[in-house]
């Protein structure tokens, strides 16, 4: 895979936190990761079950979402000083990445793993803020305007950029955005999010088109999908797609199995396996917003094996086990369980109901193999057996591992 590159050409790396690994050599990074995932699974490792970790052609520019807070750039006294990171005139705006573990701005122009036309965004608002002279917000004070810029890039070449203000009105704002697209063709729709409160939370709840549609289109294996300021997706798109592929490929789905993609978010992996031949989809997802968004790209895709349930997950397949919900009829031999929960890892009461369901396979996806880990010795306790192990590096140049465990009951293994 190459060599990365050498950590001085990142004016801020070793101060920012983002790329720990930057100064280490790529196939050292894949080899350490491979050994992260052995060491979590040994008998996996033992057996021969791990896969090679797939790992990307060119590790860099691969973030497509950019997060540039905003700050004054000058010093006033020594909470400002320790808290901005660097003086400036007055007037000068600060933009970056914040220091490991504070609100500390970093300035970092040339990041090496941001998507380059998201960042000639973030960087195109900072300057236009200084020629118009609109204040960043100060947190200290809670003044100022503008606190954040999330920058979103699509394959499809579009880019979709959400100013984050602190307050509603937003004078010339038609010729801001006339001027920040002139600076940047890529953009293709700019955002107001208002967020007027004292919080870390970046999004506010109200928000407005500026210019454009409001969202853009992204292309993930063979399919589009809409993104709006709010929607999760996948932050390195072709490592996301490598992933699915995997899990997709894992699952085996045919057209007599039906699929619970569990966790499912705006429903990407789960519509992805529907259009490879599962024969029907269910989605869950707590989030309302996220399920509407799925909906949608469902519709969008013409995707018709697919529904989308708003639900906590582990109550849904709770009530699945115990026969309560309409799903009750399914053949266990033709069920497969996809599951994606959040770094903590999944609930023992939904990886009971799961054994109790019995699954004929259990597709585990887990951006924290050590909860993952946890989680699989429980099932593992449950009559389940790991099957294959498949890592995969999403965040390249950092300590994160994405990880694929694929389980059957133990009565099914050959």
């Amino acid at each position: 895979m190459g060599n990365a590159q050498d950590k001085r050409s990142c004016s801020a790396f070793g101060a920012c936190g983002a790329c720990q690994w930057l100064d280490v050599p790529y196939a050292r990074q894949l080899a350490a990761k491979e050994r992260q995932v052995a060491d979590l699974f040994p008998d996996a490792a033992e057996r021969g079950l791990i896969q090679p970790i797939v790992g990307m052609a060119d590790p860099f520019h691969y973030r497509n979402k950019v997060i540039a807070p905003y700050a004054p750039a000058q010093h006033r006294g020594p909470k400002r000083g320790k808290r901005s990171g660097r003086g400036g005139a007055p007037g000068s705006v600060l933009t970056g990445m914040y220091a490991k573990g504070t609100h500390r701005i970093v300035p970092t122009d040339g990041c090496l793993l941001e998507n380059q036309a998201a960042k000639a965004a973030t960087l195109a608002v900072r300057s236009l803020m200084e020629k118009w002279s609109i204040p960043p917000y100060d947190e200290d004070a809670h003044t100022g305007f503008v606190r954040h810029v999330v920058a979103r890039a699509g394959r499809t070449g579009e880019l979709l950029v959400t100013i984050v203000t602190n307050g509603e009105a937003f004078p010339s704002s038609k010729s801001f955005c006339r001027a920040l697209v002139q600076r940047v063709p890529e953009i293709t729709t700019v955002v107001q999010n208002v967020n007027e409160r004292r919080t870390n939370v970046i999004l506010g709840e109200e928000e407005r088109t500026l210019y454009g549609p409001g969202f853009i289109l992204d292309d993930l294996c063979g399919l589009r999908f809409r993104i709006s300021s709010g929607s999760f997706f996948q932050v390195n798109a072709v490592q996301a797609e490598a992933l699915y592929d995997a899990a997709v490929a894992m699952a085996d789905a045919g057209p007599h199995d039906v699929l619970i993609d569990a966790y499912c978010g705006t429903g990407t992996i789960g519509l992805v396996a529907a259009k490879r031949g599962a024969g029907r989809v269910i989605g869950v997802e707590a989030t309302a917003d996220a399920v509407a968004d799925a909906r949608q790209n469902a519709r969008h895709n013409g995707v018709d094996a697919a529904e989308f349930v708003c639900a906590d997950a582990t109550q849904f397949l709770e009530q699945m086990a115990q026969g309560t919900r309409s799903e009750e009829g399914l053949a266990k031999e033709h069920l497969i369980l996809m599951m994606d929960p959040p770094r903590a890892g999944s609930t023992p009461a939904f990886l009971e109901a799961a054994a109790r369901l019995r699954p004929h396979r259990i597709v585990y996806i887990s951006c924290n193999p050590k909860t993952q880990a946890r989680d699989v010795d429980l099932l593992r306790k449950r009559g389940y057996d790991i099957e294959a192990v498949q890592p995969v590096d999403m965040f390249p140049h950092t300590d994160h591992v994405e990880n694929i465990v694929s389980l059957t009951p133990v009565a099914c293994m050959s």
